[in-house]
């Protein structure tokens, strides 16, 4: 079962008419409000200043495909002298208990358009100057709260600020009594049983600190060779917690695939796809503002009326969305017994 691109165009582009999405839309974190029968999402944003600052977008729909922004101004932005100084990128979003909770990735300073090298690139002025461990303005993971995605409680890091750690995604309810998160740290190496970065499981009392982090799954194919990562949070189904993620294969394309984690202990992998259900094809998802192209990478997805709904950055540039129905792919996934 693949995944069918609801269109040869984004869903949402760049806006020349506000400055601080002028370059980039893309990577959107997304909810299905059932009450309000809409989808919300939330998209990274920037302009073409020189030093690259990353906000949030806010838009709406009603059927899932055709999106209208909220508002001329982001949703979110990041607050300078703070830990998310610079940029807050890559949203993962679920809702529980009336509030909603957003992992995202930040830095407490801004880091240039990565695509640019040599002198031309911004660099943070005090970027060896950092005291440990931000020394070199890293990339780090944080954890915020809102009940209209406008106001913010902002929960601050909530990875280990010494390491490199991606796709921090929270399960959109507890199991056991647990929160529940997949993360990708970089930890590689026979000490760690993967030989490349992988997707790995953590459950903790409190949402604020990551605990009990373990390896959960490696690649197994070609297409997914040189890392794989979650992707969207976790949907739960009959059948398991349906998990879409990437895998970058040796041509550097990140393609998608899905797996199926048991509900009630999500350490244990039911099933998985072992081709791509979704891969770059479409202009906007192969060429981008660098060299970095052939890249869908989502960071929310939605089910409504039984069809899944994946909403993915296309090159890092535009928004696209791709959908099947949910019970073909899970049959897909557990070789016919969902």
């Amino acid at each position: 079962m693949k995944l069918k691109r609801y269109s040869t165009e984004p869903v949402i582009s760049p806006n020349p008419a506000h400055a601080w999405e002028s370059l980039v839309t893309t990577n959107p974190a997304a909810w299905y409000d059932a009450g309000q029968k809409k989808v919300v999402m939330l998209y990274r944003a920037s302009g073409n200043d020189p030093e690259h600052v990353i906000h949030l977008g806010l838009a709406e729909s009603t059927d899932g495909f055709n999106f209208t922004r909220v508002s001329d101004t982001p949703a979110m932005s990041p607050l300078p002298g703070t830990l998310d100084g610079g940029c807050i990128e890559d949203p993962r979003l679920v809702e529980m208990d009336g509030w909603y909770y957003l992992t995202y990735a930040a830095r407490p300073f801004p880091n240039g358009q990565y695509w640019v090298t040599g002198p031309e690139r911004y660099r943070c002025p005090l970027r060896e100057e950092l005291p440990f461990p931000f020394g070199n303005n890293g990339m780090i993971t944080c954890l915020a709260f809102s009940q209209d995605l406008r106001h913010w409680i902002r929960g601050g890091i909530i990875t280990n600020p010494n390491q490199h750690d991606h796709d921090v995604i929270l399960f959109p309810e507890k199991i056991n009594g647990r929160y529940f998160y997949l993360h990708r740290p970089e930890l590689c190496g026979p000490e760690y049983g993967c030989d490349v970065p992988s997707i790995w499981l953590a459950d903790c009392e409190n949402p604020l600190r990551l605990e009990n982090s373990r390896l959960l799954a490696v690649p197994e194919y070609d297409w997914e060779g040189i890392k794989i990562g979650a992707n969207a949070p976790p949907i739960r189904t009959d059948a398991g917690w349906l998990v879409i993620y990437h895998g970058v294969g040796l041509d550097k394309y990140y393609r998608l695939g899905a797996m199926l984690l048991d509900l009630e202990n999500p350490d244990r992998v039911i099933g998985r796809t072992r081709e791509p259900i979704f891969e770059p094809e479409a202009w906007f998802e192969l060429k981008g503002h660098h060299n970095y192209k052939g890249v869908v990478f989502p960071c929310g997805n939605v089910v409504i009326d039984g069809e899944l709904i994946v909403y993915y950055g296309g090159a890092d540039k535009y928004v696209g969305a791709a959908s099947c129905r949910l019970n073909e792919l899970l049959k897909d996934i557990s070789g016919g017994n969902a």
